[in-house]
């Protein structure tokens, strides 16, 4: 298996990225590149961090955005919403929900990795998915080999 990278930019921006990593291309600065996972695995974050901000059952499902690119994947509304909020998200007594989301996910069946670099990533998957900002048209997206 190869691996994911995750990545802000405007729909032409993601186009150019895909494109550049359908060729080989290097991480690009203020990507989250993990190996080793699909598509699949970052759904599963989304349902994970939709379910700890108690918004369970919203469309998590990563959705095609161009058919220039069949490896390049957009992050719904909905899931970009849960990610950004793990990082504020107010429990009573509940402890910290970034690090039960990422334990979580690490605990995934064939997760190539444990729940401390579970929670770095998820860590900055959070910060990127805060970080996006409608008033540019960038979103978040899902580029996997």
């Amino acid at each position: 298996m190869g691996f994911t990278e995750i990545f802000v930019a405007t729909h032409d921006e993601a186009l150019k990225r895909a494109a550049a990593l359908d060729g080989g291309g290097a991480a690009g600065e203020g990507s989250v590149r993990i190996p080793d996972i699909s598509d699949f695995e970052v759904e599963r974050l989304g349902d994970l961090a939709g379910t700890a901000v108690h918004a369970a059952g919203a469309d998590y499902e990563l959705a095609m955005v161009d058919v220039a690119s069949d490896s390049l994947l957009g992050v719904p509304p909905a899931m970009l919403r849960a990610l950004a909020d793990l990082l504020s998200y107010e429990t009573e007594g509940e402890g910290d929900v970034l690090a039960d989301v990422a334990e979580s996910w690490a605990a995934e069946e064939d997760m190539p990795f444990g729940a401390d670099q579970a929670a770095r990533y998820v860590r900055q998957l959070a910060e990127l998915a805060a970080g996006v900002d409608p008033a540019t048209k960038s979103g978040l997206y899902v580029w996997t080999s």
